[in-house]
């Protein structure tokens, strides 16, 4: 059984950071991914907010340079899913990949996924045209009507994204306002590709082999109607990925709850990023969180005599 001072798991920008930290300061670390590292950024066309880039770079070159910067130090990768961990005393013990990994410290950092809708349809035709992804998917729409479907800043930056590919994309959104930043309303609005369906919810994704059209409802007056569309792209939020997390680690709906350097309830246990409970969701955060969970978990280690 392999055993480690720290390990980090999830390789986005929390956990890359994280793992960075640690190795500059001598901890023996392990990151575990099961995919490539980037987690949410690999998914994202392009990040407009990340100091020390202006004019925006794509998501992909963002984490290839994060990764870059982890390989100028001795990380072990372990390229698995985790299942499950048993706390100890002052070694836990990581379930990964039918194999078991021992750590003084362990830092959460898988982030979140998209949240589902819940409604006909949806599981269905997933992957034959519901998609969480319009980097990954709008490709296959090209010159095709589509839905996008929610009201902050994700469903904004995807409308725009497909909207360089698409024929026509349908903006629904359940509410009259927008969540999502001026600046990304304003391109929305203006631009003659995207059209906006305000106070509407979509009630069903309707097709056989794909999707053919959404049934929507005006909140306002219950009135029904059918829109025709190829593809429906879910952004409605997302919800943290705690299934192999502890019971007895703290959280509330939202996520870990943690203190504001990162520790949670739990002696050893640090989480960072996106599954943490929090309010703002962002590339810069979770790398501020990323450090401050590695310095926390530094100088845990250090009292223990590590």
């Amino acid at each position: 059984m392999k055993s480690y001072d720290a390990v980090v798991i999830g390789g986005g920008p929390a956990g890359m950071t994280a793992a960075l930290y640690l190795l500059r300061a001598g901890v023996k670390t392990a990151m575990i991914e099961k995919l490539a590292p980037g987690g949410q950024v690999l998914m994202t066309s392009e990040i407009e907010n990340y100091p020390g880039f202006p004019g925006g770079l794509q998501g992909w070159e963002l984490a290839d340079k994060f990764a870059a910067h982890l390989d100028e130090h001795p990380l072990e990768r372990i390229t698995d899913e985790v299942s499950s961990i048993e706390l100890g005393t002052s070694i836990h013990t990581i379930h990964v990949g039918g194999e078991k990994v021992q750590a003084r410290v362990i830092i959460l950092a898988t982030g979140s996924r998209y949240r589902k809708l819940g409604i006909p349809g949806e599981e269905r035709l997933l992957g034959k045209g519901v998609s969480y992804c319009a980097l990954c998917d709008g490709n296959f729409f090209r010159d095709r009507d589509v839905a996008v479907i929610g009201g902050g800043n994700s469903a904004l930056e995807e409308a725009l994204y497909l909207a360089r590919l698409v024929n026509k994309v349908y903006l629904i959104h359940r509410r009259d306002e927008f969540r999502g930043l001026i600046c990304y309303q304003d391109k929305c609005f203006n631009n003659e590709k995207i059209e906006v369906i305000r106070n509407t919810v979509v009630d069903e994704i309707v097709g056989v082999n794909g999707v053919e059209s959404v049934s929507l409802r005006d909140v306002s007056t219950d009135a029904t109607s059918e829109l025709k569309v190829d593809g429906a792209f879910i952004f409605v939020g997302f919800e943290p990925i705690l299934d192999f997390v502890p019971e007895v680690v703290e959280k509330d709906a939202n996520g870990i709850i943690t203190d504001v350097e990162m520790r949670t309830n739990v002696a050893g246990i640090f989480a960072a990023g996106d599954i943490r409970s929090k309010m703002c969701r962002q590339v810069a955060s979770a790398v501020g969180d990323g450090a401050t969970a590695a310095n926390a978990a530094f100088t845990y280690l250090e009292q223990l005599g590590i």
